[in-house]
């Protein structure tokens, strides 16, 4: 399904969900205007086509310990598509590194890792990631402070796109 596809209820429901995942089917019915049955049903037929892959808490990395968070800009050697796969999947084991992007333009790819310490983090710079296979470069940046966070989709650019074209 296109996002044009979606009715307007499908799209609200996408939205509150994307904004609290834990909401009730009775109270998500209610913020959307529909009764709870229906409503279930658009929120099943939604996850069964690929629009809601998960629902996950949002878990505070400081909190738990975890101080630092870093950007690695990765330049890798040879950028053929076995070499880029090869990367990808090792990229998918270590689990400092928490979103791993492949980009157009100067670097590769670009990682974002969180580690407890600097030194936790030197440990997989230097033991893992600039060791591996095809890696030609790494620049790293130091997150100071984070000022915006937004999961998912801005919702309002959408409907604003939709009206555009209706």
């Amino acid at each position: 399904m296109a996002s044009t596809r979606l009715d307007p209820i499908d799209r609200k429901i996408l939205a509150e969900l994307q904004a609290d995942g834990r909401m009730t089917n009775v109270e998500l019915a209610k913020r959307v205007g529909i009764s709870a049955p229906p409503c279930l049903r658009r929120v099943r037929t939604l996850e069964e086509a690929g629009y809601i892959r998960g629902y996950h808490a949002d878990v505070d990395a400081h909190v738990l310990g975890f101080e630092v968070q870093v950007f690695a800009n990765v330049g890798l050697a040879s950028q053929a598509e076995a070499d880029l796969s090869a990367f990808e999947e090792r990229c998918r084991a270590w689990p400092l590194v928490r979103e791993c992007h492949m980009l157009n333009g100067e670097v590769d790819f670009i990682l974002k890792c969180v580690a407890p310490d600097l030194s936790s983090f030197q440990s997989f710079l230097t033991g893992e990631l600039l060791t591996t296979p095809n890696v030609e470069s790494v620049k790293t940046s130091l997150v100071i402070r984070q000022a915006k966070d937004a999961p998912g989709v801005p919702f309002d650019v959408l409907e604003e796109r939709l009206a555009k074209s209706a």
